[in-house]
């Protein structure tokens, strides 16, 4: 049950032509909708299917995060994406920090549920830090930690009278089992072949802004995009290039995975067909 206000799930069907791509847009670590639900919102507003999940042990308290890892929130939206495939033609994924390191890892390995996505900031490389130095032994030891004791700044936005309300104090035990994975996600990076727009604030304090170049560096995608934000600091999507960001995700998903619904003159093969009409 999510207790923080406006932390809450949510979904739009879709309308238009833009009805048939479903897009889920994924918060990142200690987060929660709040940072992701107006980007959601414009998406809708443009016609696409939403669904902005609120994952396991976030939305609550940092005690509910302590008693979840790494594999419940991939597992989250994992679902997420299938209920997407149920109903839509198409799906795309779109995730801020955490969530963006999620949709990377599910794009590897599961490319039949996932069309295209865009990475917000995603952190791929191993953390500095003690905690990534000593990893589980620390977690048994001190259960929580203050955001900043691992580097983790309170609302990361270059405008102050805005707020993400994450966690203060984060689970050690949680923030190491999403460690463990990066080295296994990374190697996974050249396996993705989708369509792929990677999103980067070159004045990121949370996520170090080499993760996003070493996703565009790996990633075996073809079709492989950029927007740099220049106004904003880890969380655009709440910042001063908000505008900027809806419109090229828009644009993006328009071009990869077309905006076209099956009843739309026009229609025809030179529509980019379903990844999983392909399988």
């Amino acid at each position: 049950m999510v207790t923080t206000p406006g932390a809450q799930p949510w979904s739009a069907p879709g309308h238009g032509r833009r009805q048939a791509v479903g897009v889920a847009v994924v918060h990142g670590f200690t987060a929660n909708p709040i940072g992701t639900r107006p980007l959601g919102q414009a998406l809708a507003a443009a016609g696409f299917g939403v669904e902005v999940p609120c994952l396991p042990g976030h939305g609550t308290s940092a005690g509910d995060l302590a008693t979840t890892r790494y594999d419940d929130w991939a597992d989250a939206v994992e679902r997420v994406l299938t209920h997407l495939a149920d109903r839509h033609e198409r799906v795309a994924v779109v995730g801020h920090s955490m969530g963006g390191t999620i949709a990377l890892d599910l794009a590897a390995r599961r490319a039949d549920l996932v069309d295209a996505l865009v990475t917000i900031n995603p952190q791929v490389l191993d953390r500095p830090g003690a905690l990534a130095a000593l990893g589980p032994a620390l977690s048994r030891i001190v259960p929580f930690l203050p955001r900043t004791a691992l580097g983790l700044p309170v609302d990361d936005l270059a405008r102050s009278e805005v707020q993400e309300h994450a966690y203060r104090v984060v689970s050690t035990r949680a923030a190491t089992s999403l460690l463990a994975q990066l080295p296994r996600i990374r190697r996974g990076l050249y396996d993705i072949d989708q369509p792929i727009l990677v999103v980067r604030s070159p004045q990121d304090h949370t996520v170090d802004p080499g993760n996003a170049l070493a996703v565009m560096e790996l990633v075996g995608s073809g079709d492989l995009r950029e927007l740099v934000c220049e106004r904003s600091f880890h969380v655009p999507q709440l910042d001063h290039d908000a505008p900027l960001l809806e419109a090229t995700v828009v644009r993006f998903l328009d071009e990869v995975v077309g905006a076209r619904g099956a009843g739309d003159p026009g229609d025809g093969d030179d529509r980019p067909a379903s990844r999983r009409a392909q399988a």
